[in-house]
């Protein structure tokens, strides 16, 4: 009975023996897969995507030690570099109103809109830290320059489109900003700046749109005088010119009249001179026709030759 006992104790030690065994074996495996999935995830976690239009800044301890502009596949070292993003792509920023006074001393309100763009990330990070501080000096800049530059200006010459030379205005302001930022390291430049809109302050808008007004319906009347002087000018221009033509027109049909009555009266004389006798009939009976009317009453002597004539009696 002891020895039976004993067989069966060194068979479930045997059994346990293997069990163990396998249990150790997919034990390691599972650990290897863990200790794998741990080391890829690492890996992974330390890899990053270069993307179009963006910087990545690569930073040690806070210092900038490497940026990646080209689109692709990067990393970092583990625990001690971090990576941030700045944009590539031109941005917009909305300049805040500002007031300034014009040569004339005039107050008006501008509004203006700023086209910009990171060139050197490092001197931005070095000279501006963030995007927002960089935006805020470019802001400082612009309201700089273009109080100097509209305050050389008068306010008529600003609004009015036919007298301003705004196209060339914004190009200035540009150009200087952008010396202003060069000169400051700041990394940054401008593309465009331009105004959107400029306003009067609310107590002055009133009394120069009477103004304004008023200007307006001066110079309208001015373009009334003028027209009123011309359309005179044009018609007295055309009274002479229709005048002339008649009197020229008068003449030459005068002239015309008088060669052919001379011509009418050369053919009477050829043509009477044949038969005196009808000649002396014809310029009867014409002297009748003119002098003898409807209600005419003539009284002739009986031996005159209108009355021979006319009761026919010819001897």
């Amino acid at each position: 009975m002891i020895l039976m006992a004993d067989d069966n104790i060194i068979d479930m030690n045997e059994r346990a023996n293997k069990m163990s065994f396998g249990w150790n074996k997919y034990t390691k495996f599972g650990l290897f897969i863990l200790l794998l999935l741990v080391l890829l995830g690492f890996i992974f976690s330390n890899l990053f995507v270069v993307k179009e239009g963006e910087y990545k800044v690569i930073r040690q301890f806070g210092e900038v030690v490497r940026i990646d502009s080209e689109p692709g596949l990067s990393y970092k070292i583990p625990f001690i570099q971090s990576v941030t993003t700045l944009p590539k792509y031109q941005m917009t920023y909305d300049v805040s109103q500002a007031e300034i006074n014009t040569m004339d001393k005039k107050r008006i309100l501008i509004d203006n809109y700023a086209v910009w763009r990171i060139e050197d990330p490092k001197k931005m990070i070095a000279n501006a830290r963030t995007v927002q501080a960089a935006e805020s000096r470019m802001e400082e800049f612009i309201y700089s320059v273009t109080r100097t530059e509209l305050g050389q200006l008068d306010y008529d010459e600003i609004i009015n489109d036919e007298k301003s030379s705004r196209g060339s205005l914004n190009d200035r302001i540009t150009e200087k900003v952008n010396e202003l930022l060069s000169n400051d390291n700041y990394g940054i430049s401008v593309t465009d700046v331009r105004m959107k809109r400029t306003d009067l302050p609310e107590e002055n808008e009133l009394s120069v749109f009477t103004r304004m007004i008023s200007e307006r319906h001066s110079t309208a009347q001015d373009y009334l005088s003028q027209g009123d002087a011309r359309k005179n000018r044009i018609e007295a221009e055309t009274d002479k010119e229709v005048n002339e033509m008649l009197a020229t027109a008068k003449a030459d049909a005068e002239e015309i009249r008088s060669e052919g009555e001379a011509e009418a009266a050369k053919v009477y004389n050829t043509a009477f001179s044949k038969d005196p006798e009808f000649y002396s009939l014809y310029r009867t009976l014409e002297s009748y026709k003119k002098t003898i009317g409807d209600d005419t009453v003539i009284i002739l002597p009986s031996d005159s030759p209108y009355a021979r004539i006319l009761t026919g009696y010819t001897d």
